[in-house]
């Protein structure tokens, strides 16, 4: 419980209206099934855990890990404007809106490698993610369960120059790419944000152990004036 001395106007001063799954989405992709979903609900708040029902695959029911790079893709290759809380005050973590279904006109197509050079990616990579942080590689393998970020792991090709700088690339040229699990495709963007060209903290924060979150948690109560007793209630300082 937070006790705090008045509530926060709402930023802009009308309440929100949250929008609802009206599939089944049936169709064949992962982004394809996102799009359907927010042109049901144009204007309209959705959440995390409503993206994630609606990708779901229709025959499997799974769901997928990378639904963050097909929401990205929408933005940035197929134009249209899709909102979150970095864009629009009034919007939680996880929330996100798509205020029209106009496009803007978009960036340079993604290049992807040859298939030639997909496979030589992997074969150096051993089949397993290449992403490295403080020496250590993730070496998580296609298929494996991803004890961090949950779902099966489906490694990707990534262009090692991020997209918003060099939509070109070669992709005959191996050493302009990697092998990476959906996790680490989205962690990418803490450097490198297409949509908003700033740190993605929040892929920061998922991504870390449960220490750091507590230990960013306890920083940012301070910060803001506040701290967390020993009975567990959060006052302000």
């Amino acid at each position: 419980m937070v006790k705090k001395k008045g509530a926060t106007k709402h930023p802009t001063g009308a309440k929100k209206s949250y929008g609802q799954v009206k599939g089944p989405y049936l169709q064949k992709s992962v982004r394809k099934r996102i799009e359907a979903l927010f042109l049901d609900n144009i204007g309209k708040v959705l959440t995390r855990e409503q993206i994630l029902e609606a990708a779901r695959n229709p025959q499997t029911g799974r769901e997928p890990e990378n639904w963050h790079q097909r929401l990205s893709e929408l933005r940035t290759d197929d134009g249209y404007t899709i909102l979150s809380w970095r864009n629009r005050g009034d919007l939680k973590v996880q929330e996100y809106l798509m205020p029209h279904a106009e496009k803007r006109a978009k960036a340079a197509k993604r290049i992807r490698p040859t298939n030639a050079t997909w496979t030589a990616v992997l074969e150096r990579a051993k089949f397993s993610c290449e992403w490295s942080e403080g020496g250590e590689v993730c070496g998580l393998k296609e298929g494996d369960t991803d004890t961090v970020g949950g779902g099966r792991v489906k490694l990707t090709p990534d262009h090692k120059s991020p997209h918003s700088i060099d939509p070109s690339s070669d992709p005959d040229d191996l050493n302009q790419w990697r092998a990476l699990c959906g996790r680490h495709q989205v962690i990418k963007k803490n450097y490198w944000d297409n949509t908003t060209g700033k740190l993605n903290v929040y892929a920061i924060v998922q991504a870390a152990t449960k220490s750091d979150k507590l230990a960013v948690f306890l920083f940012l109560l301070d910060y803001f004036g506040y701290v967390l007793n020993d009975d567990g209630v959060i006052t302000r300082r």
